[in-house]
């Protein structure tokens, strides 16, 4: 692990959880815990200079991204690659879910969302997008942000719900660990797209633009995905 938040010990315990959480998705991100590797909680936290109990919270909050699996009895295991068979399933269920909630936060569009929808792409746009996740981490935020908001306003607290267990983004930005940001022009091009559907309030524009966006996103995936 790279990181010591005892250099600068948060005051929070959410902030130390945080942190912790952060230092660990970075060493997935790059590729630092391999595939198949347990995850030592005790030896995480002594190598981070924290207690037991912020790394358990991180390793349950990444157990949703499906970056890490707990095995009964074993404790945790760093999960294997998405193969393209698995990214083929889970763009096909953000096909499903990703465009609806796009339509009805067209829906229920307001100024401060477009403002922040619109600060999203912008960041996207002045990200670095270097090999290390330190590199690309702003960039993966944007993206996620971005395709945040629009979940989070759907006004449908079931449907976000099922989007935010599919795990975002997370899986397809592990491809880029090593090589960096290989497809940003072509994603940001799209989210202009579902964005200009959106501030133009066209339900139907929008739900055609993020299907364009997600389905492009499952095509580069799988292009990229390892076999198996």
């Amino acid at each position: 692990m790279s990181r010591n938040p005892s250099r600068a010990r948060p005051v929070s315990r959410q902030v130390l959880a945080d942190h912790v959480h952060e230092a660990i998705l970075e060493s997935l991100m790059d590729g630092r815990l391999e595939p198949g590797a347990p995850i030592s909680i005790d030896g995480t936290a002594r190598d981070l200079d924290v207690s037991p109990t912020p790394v358990r919270e991180a390793l349950a909050r990444l157990e949703h991204t499906g970056l890490v699996v707990r095995v009964a009895l074993k404790g945790y295991r760093v999960a294997p690659v998405f193969s393209r068979e698995d990214f083929a399933h889970l763009m096909d269920a953000r096909l499903v879910i990703e465009p609806v909630l796009t339509r009805w936060t067209a829906q229920r569009m307001f100024p401060e969302l477009l403002a922040e929808l619109r600060k999203a792409i912008t960041d996207l746009k002045t990200a670095p997008r270097g090999p290390s996740f330190a590199e690309f981490r702003d960039y993966f935020e944007a993206d996620e942000r971005f395709h945040r908001l629009i979940a989070e306003n759907s006004g449908n607290p079931f449907m976000h719900d099922a989007y935010t267990a599919l795990g975002g983004q997370v899986q397809r930005f592990r491809l880029f660990g090593g090589v960096g940001i290989t497809d940003a022009e072509f994603a940001i091009a799209e989210h202009q797209a579902v964005f200009h559907a959106l501030e133009q309030g066209d339900p139907a524009a929008a739900a055609a633009a993020m299907t364009d966006h997600v389905s492009k996103v499952r095509q580069r995936s799988i292009q990229d995905a390892p076999p198996g």
